[in-house]
């Protein structure tokens, strides 16, 4: 049927109707009911059709709130059953309107249970209700697929669920369950009576005769819900699946693609009892299912197969059979191609490839003809050529090939042996009798010259390469710096890298790790961090005029002035290079503390050993540089790091002391140095003086700082001079932020130890 330019105009409108309820759902109400009085009964086909599957993809939409098809529902119902009443026979208008029903029907019946006064929704939903059923059986293939999911559909809204909480039913499944005793037009009875036979006809399909394939797969499809959620009818259809046998329901003749039903039928019923066993293990059927399983797998489907099982005789020879099983099948063998000898004269191209003793085809010149025609006949040709004969004929061309390489060969060779013997027997040296003793000298003389004119290059002995001339400090500073920043391209490299995947989980290593052997981002950070630091360890305590030293320290520094300025780039994010930076710095310091005081030891000195000290260099200008940028929230980030940083000193107490000075980040500072005293235990004393000069600075910081105080140091002299000021009326402080879990000393007192030495510092090797 073509379509008028009024109905092509009108799907058009449809089509973006439906492109913006698609781009934003809060237009599907108003898009719903202007399109309802369009798509009607008395509307054309293509109409119907659209508008039946706009309604389909409606309800069964999941960006749309239950509450408001609830509301587009009564309309919607009436223009369905108007439908149903045509005498309608187009499949994609019914396949449309039995999923809309199916997925109208949990949406009204609730609908019902909280409001009973709306019969006519109801009752305009058992109307279509039974126009499905009654059709059900006179409907084509695919829409009886539709049909099975209205029933599912019924059948799991008209039992009762598993679970739920009867004091929220607002907020469960939709069945049975929500329904109230006393309701005005739902009877339980009868509702559970209906659902029975619903399901009964929906599992008929596993006792009919001869069964359709598509429609028990669908069938066998939709049943785990049912399973799983309506324990009451679980055994009931568990026990019909297991008495069905596929191949007993087809009938013959027994065609391959009745083969490939039963098949399929046997196959998805296996993966049904599968995944039930594989979520209950302990299921009461678990032995019949069982053993069912194990039945299908061992089944030949001996009601579809041949009586005779043995493989029937070929048609028609196959290749590569030898001459006695050709001569059983009375086959000839391929013809022996007939290959003539090369054609004398010169080894050409032409002359290799030419197999044929035909004159009129050997004298013929294909460049005459076009390309294209050269290809319409060469293609045809090459597809009707034998195996054999091809093969023969290339054996052929590669025969000639190698016997004239080795002629060639032959022929070179003689050729190189008789121009030897020439130049043998044409030699013959000139004589001129002289002294001998003059004769002698000469060739000394002219020896002595030729030796004296050779080059050491031409010298048997052992070939050197020059040395390359020495950098100056300038150069061998810049190609080290040069060095540094590519590894510290290779760090930004690794940083933007894709980690694992999701669901993969990252092995964490630790302290078992070697250094850069993941080659992540850490792992360059130690690397950078050991090239600063290692490096150069003992060449800071050579003399001062030496230009090695000088420059390996030029160097070092300024790998860690480039450290620097990268962490400050982002330094919540690389916090980790940091702490990995300071360890690495604190490290190497003490072992060349260590090493210069064995030194001293050595040679029996009196004065101090002079090592240069990086660590608190390095920490203290970290800790300039991103406190400013600290605000209340970053309690995590300052505790981490001072918690993670080998050593705690009088200079980074006092820089964290200086948050104090802002009076939104007085708890930040009381708090960092309360973690401080509880758990690293050698800092406690260092913290608590600390937090006695915050307090008498900073009168913000007195009420949380009087909580640590009064628990650490009750006796402390600051709390008795500050007490009676305390005791007099003032006016009320700014109330102190909570704090973060971590620095709750109050909670669990009595849990934390009371002496515990600090732990050694994060060093990878």
């Amino acid at each position: 049927m073509s379509q008028t330019p009024d109905v092509s105009d009108q799907i058009a409108q449809l089509n973006a109707a439906r492109s913006l309820v698609l781009g934003d759902a809060a237009f599907y109400p108003q898009i719903v009911n202007g399109i309802l009085p369009i798509v009607g009964a008395s509307t054309r086909l293509q109409l119907r059709r659209w508008g039946a599957n706009f309604l389909a993809e409606t309800f069964a939409s999941p960006v749309l709130a239950a509450e408001q098809k609830e509301q587009l529902a009564p309309n919607v119902l009436q223009t369905i059953r108007e439908i149903f009443e045509l005498p309608e026979t187009d499949t994609a208008v019914l396949q449309s309107l039995v999923q809309a029903s199916a997925s109208l029907y949990p949406i009204v019946f609730r609908h019902i249970v909280n409001h009973p006064q709306d019969s006519k929704s109801w009752e305009t939903m058992c109307e279509i209700k039974q126009v499905i059923l009654r059709k059900m059986d006179s409907f084509p293939c695919s829409v009886k697929l539709c049909c099975a999911k209205f029933l599912q559909r019924v059948v799991q809204v008209q039992t009762h669920s598993s679970g739920g909480d009867p004091r929220r039913p607002e907020l469960n499944e939709t069945s049975l369950a929500v329904v109230p005793r006393n309701h005005a037009l739902l009877s339980i009875p009868n509702l559970e009576a209906e659902s029975s036979g619903l399901l009964d006809r929906l599992l008929g399909v596993f006792q009919e005769e001869t069964s359709d394939a598509i429609l028990v797969n669908a069938t066998i499809n939709l049943l785990p819900p049912l399973i799983r959620t309506r324990p009451t009818i679980a055994h009931k259809i568990v026990n019909a699946i297991l008495d069905f046998i596929p191949a007993h329901h087809v009938r013959p003749p027994f065609t391959p693609t009745v083969r490939v039903s039963v098949k399929s039928m046997e196959r998805t019923a296996r993966a049904l009892l599968w995944n039930i066993l594989k979520k209950n293990q302990n299921h009461p059927l678990a032995p019949r299912m069982q053993a069912y399983i194990e039945r299908l797998s061992q089944s030949r489907l001996e009601a579809t197969e041949d009586p005779s099982r043995k493989r029937g005789l070929p048609n028609e020879p196959t290749d590569g059979l030898d001459v006695a099983k050709r001569a059983r099948l009375n086959a000839m063998p391929p013809p022996i191609m007939k290959i003539p000898p090369m054609a004398p004269g010169p080894a050409t191209f032409d002359n290799l490839f030419t197999l044929t003793e035909d004159a009129g085809l050997s004298s013929f010149d294909v460049k005459q003809l076009p390309f294209d025609i050269v290809l319409k006949i060469v293609v045809p040709l090459l597809a009707q050529v034998h195996d054999s004969t091809m093969t023969q004929a290339v054996e052929a061309v590669r025969t000639r090939y190698q016997t004239i390489t080795r002629e060639q060969n032959l022929q070179r060779q003689q050729q190189q042996q008789a121009a030897t013997q020439d130049d043998d027997d044409d030699y013959e040296p000139e004589y001129q009798p002289m002294d001998a003793a003059s004769v002698v000298s000469e060739e000394n003389g002219a020896v002595a010259e030729e030796l004296a004119d050779q080059p050491d290059l031409v010298s048997l002995g052992p070939f050197v390469l020059p040395k390359p001339p020495p950098l100056s400090e300038e150069e061998a500073g810049e190609l080290g710096r040069g060095a540094a920043a590519r590894v510290f391209g290779m760090l930004s490299a690794a940083e933007t890298s894709s980690g694992p995947s999701k669901g993969q989980p990252q092995q964490k290593l630790g302290f078992n790790r070697l250094a850069a052997s993941t080659l992540d981002r850490d792992a360059w950070s130690i690397i950078l961090a050991r090239l600063a630091t290692r490096a150069p360890a003992g060449l800071e305590q050579s003399a001062k005029g030496d230009s090695t030293a000088r420059r390996q320290t030029t160097i070092a520094d300024s790998i860690r002035e480039t450290f620097y300025q990268y962490i400050l780039e982002d330094f919540r994010g690389r916090l980790n290079i940091a702490i990995i930076w300071l360890n690495e710095e604190w490290y190497n310091d003490r072992i060349q503390m260590k090493s210069a005081a064995a030194r001293r030891a050595d040679s029996d000195e009196e004065s101090e050993p002079t090592v240069a000290m990086h660590y608190d260099t390095w920490v203290t200008r970290l800790l300039d540089g991103f406190l400013a940028y600290l605000d209340a929230r970053d309690i995590k980030v300052l505790v981490r790091f001072l918690s993670e940083i080998p050593e705690i000193t009088i200079p980074i107490t006092q820089r964290v002391a200086s948050l104090a000075k802002d009076p939104e980040r007085v708890n930040l500072c009381v708090q960092s140095l309360m973690y401080l005293i509880m758990f690293r235990i050698p800092a406690r004393e260092m913290c608590l003086n600390t937090i006695e000069d915050v307090y008498q600075k900073y009168e913000e910081s007195r009420p949380a700082a009087t909580k640590v105080l009064t628990k650490w140091r009750p006796d402390s002299q600051v709390l008795e001079k500050t007490a009676p000021e305390t005791e007099t009326p003032a006016a009320p402080a700014q109330p102190a932020q909570p704090a973060q879990p971590e620095a709750q000393p109050e909670a669990q007192p009595e849990a934390q130890p009371e002496a515990q030495p600090e732990a050694p510092p994060a060093v990878t090797e």
